[in-house]
């Protein structure tokens, strides 16, 4: 296949061909197998945030799991809504990475994307709280 190049600064949802991307934004490759093995050792903690998002009233805005976004992965992301769910474990926690994610949701903001960061330890607790917070920041909150 050979390599496309996004012409606008809003990433179009990926086609779900395999094989690597050449990203016009940095000049890397990008791998749509990264994105697949990501999917697949989802910790329990994500399982559970996917399963919400799968579900009514979310599933209408049709979210994502591992989501490409210029040279970043999002854990959910929902094109419809603009909106990014992260939910971060305790290597978040740290300076280094605390900088790294400001990065990523700066660029994820330029891209037109809200971000939502959630630790596994509230998912946990609080569930219905990641839940009111997902839907109070949908375009039009679901009944």
């Amino acid at each position: 296949m050979a390599n496309r190049r996004a012409t606008g600064p809003l990433f179009p949802p990926p086609c779900g061909e395999g094989g690597p991307r050449v990203a016009w934004w940095v000049g890397v490759a990008m791998s749509t197998e990264r994105a697949r093995n990501l999917r697949k050792t989802m910790s329990p903690v994500e399982a559970t945030v996917w399963s919400l998002l799968r579900a009514e009233p979310f599933n209408t805005f049709h979210f994502r799991r591992q989501v490409q976004l210029g040279p970043f992965y999002a854990d959910f992301a929902s094109y419809q809504a603009r909106l990014v769910v992260e939910v971060d474990g305790s290597q978040h926690f740290t300076d280094d990475e605390q900088a790294y994610d400001r990065r990523r949701d700066a660029f994820m903001h330029k891209q037109g994307y809200r971000v939502l960061r959630f630790n596994t330890l509230y998912v946990v607790k609080n569930i219905e709280g990641v839940h009111a917070a997902i839907a109070a920041h949908l375009p039009h909150p679901p009944a």
